[in-house]
């Protein structure tokens, strides 16, 4: 997930996030882990993700009970969730593993007939930063929104959320290698030249808070 945060409601914000929303969230079977990462450049974008065992996790009744049961707090802060881009996915690729302090996330969409051979590049792309000095890890996420009605949180928050498609996700402790990532391999012109429909969007954040299931109590 990606939105914005105004700064006057990002203090408790926060506070929620961690102290209620990520407990609640990774009490729910199935749910592995939760990151929370701010934009590197001290605006209000925030890039949330939760990582799951299996992709049917995503319309559990344990699931489907919270978002449709939000917490009196939750009720309060969810419509100051701005501009979301809520993407429930597959994960497609992924090279390398953990988590680390910086993550550049890339929403693209591949070019009629080009699906093979971006995810192919991309592949490309993922196995060497994984492998490099600064990165950890690199992913490519595809969006399947499960066939579920919409939620009382997706009501709260104003209608129906926005989606990405494609998702590229690198992770590092070096920012000058996410810098030299998205500046070189995932420039514009090189994922176009590799099969990206114009438009793609990239952003570089860095982490606020990560906890594993079990960590919490919700």
């Amino acid at each position: 997930m990606w939105w914005n945060m105004a700064p006057e409601h990002r203090e408790e914000f926060e506070h929620w996030h961690s102290h209620e929303h990520f407990p609640e969230r990774l009490g729910i079977p199935g749910f592995l882990r939760g990151s929370r990462w701010s934009a590197v450049d001290g605006g209000e974008g925030f890039f949330i993700m939760y990582e799951l065992d299996r992709y049917e996790t995503l319309s559990s009744e344990a699931y489907l009970s919270r978002l449709n049961r939000p917490t009196s707090w939750s009720t309060k802060l969810m419509p100051h969730h701005r501009d979301m881009v809520r993407s429930q996915c597959r994960v497609i690729d992924r090279l390398g593993g953990g988590t680390a302090r910086y993550a550049l996330t890339l929403r693209v969409s591949p070019a009629e007939g080009r699906e093979d051979v971006l995810r192919a590049y991309f592949a490309r792309v993922a196995q060497e930063f994984a492998a490099s000095p600064g990165g950890v890890a690199c992913h490519l996420l595809r969006t399947e929104t499960p066939k579920i009605a919409a939620t009382t949180e997706q009501q709260i928050r104003g209608g129906k959320d926005a989606v990405a498609d494609w998702i590229v996700v690198a992770i590092g402790y070096d920012i000058a290698a996410l810098q030299a990532l998205q500046q070189g391999k995932l420039h514009q012109q090189a994922i176009a030249d590799a099969g990206a429909r114009p438009g793609a969007l990239a952003g570089l954040y860095q982490l606020s808070y990560t906890a594993v299931a079990g960590d919490l109590t919700p």
